[in-house]
């Protein structure tokens, strides 16, 4: 196969090559998350400890420091731990798939030499890897919510729906950013101060109506906004889901995806010339 030959950027494509390389994807996702915690004596339990010691650090200096109060809410602690919690799993995962993708090819140099590896599934291995990660704070969620307050609201079980668009949305930023990583070096540190910022401009540590409406409208084009919104409404106030708002965010999420890998496979012809 020649690796300068034009990919093909069909949708189908992509789907054929999960559905193909679907055993290489679980283990290459494996071997990402036990190579996180590779020679480290608790090993996977610091994928628990890590959200656990973030929470208490958030809510201390959020609400013991600062005062902060959820609109509607009480001044319970506990309450503002939750709910805070809930944003923060939502923006880890775009978070931790963004700031490693502009090293995705590049630190995976010897898949670009083999003609035949499917560099496509690379920020797909990131994103499930993630997911891992969404999961166990997901669990640290209903733990602490059950002991608290018991039974979560029935909402709780929409959390994957909510996760849907901002997962496929990922995969598009993903894409594009793996990408031009490769020949702009930069990307990186562009991508290291540009998350940090997004996490402040995102309603995770405010909820959006607590801003002047000249202000939510521009908080409202963060990648993540509906998603946070959404997800806290569902999984601590038992608010009904904006399936309409939803769909957007879908459609405009499969958008971004299907551009993020249109990009990828136009340019990934170079990668050996660069690399």
């Amino acid at each position: 196969m020649n690796p300068h030959a034009v990919r093909s950027t069909s949708p189908v494509t992509l789907l054929r090559s999960i559905t193909t390389n679907r055993s290489l994807l679980y283990s290459l996702i494996r071997r990402d998350i036990a190579g996180r915690y590779s020679g480290s004596v608790l090993g996977l339990l610091w994928s628990f400890f890590n959200p656990v010691l973030m929470l208490i650090v958030y809510t201390f200096v959020f609400s013991v420091v600062f005062k902060a109060r959820w609109v509607g809410g009480s001044d319970s602690k506990t309450e503002f731990a939750l709910v805070l919690f809930a944003g923060l799993m939502v923006f880890n995962l775009f978070s931790e798939c963004i700031n490693r993708a502009p090293g995705l090819i590049l630190s995976n140099v010897n898949y670009v030499k083999k003609v035949i590896f499917p560099l496509e599934i690379l920020p797909i291995v990131n994103l499930g890897s993630a997911f891992f990660h969404l999961l166990v704070n997901f669990i640290v969620w209903l733990m602490f919510y059950v002991v608290f307050y018991g039974v979560p609201h029935a909402g709780v079980l929409l959390f994957p729906l909510v996760i849907l668009p901002l997962a496929l949305l990922t995969l598009g930023v993903s894409w594009f950013i793996a990408s031009l990583g490769v020949y702009l070096r930069d990307v990186a540190q562009v991508v290291g101060t540009f998350v940090p910022v997004l996490m402040f401009l995102s309603p995770v540590f405010y909820p959006l109506k607590s801003l002047p409406e000249r202000f939510q409208a521009v908080v409202q084009i963060s990648p993540i906004t509906v998603a946070v919104e959404q997800a806290r409404g569902l999984m601590y106030w038992g608010e009904a889901f904006d399936w309409q708002m939803w769909g957007l965010y879908l459609a405009i999420s499969c958008c971004i995806a299907w551009f993020g890998f249109v990009w990828f496979q136009k340019t990934r012809k170079g990668f050996a010339d660069v690399l």
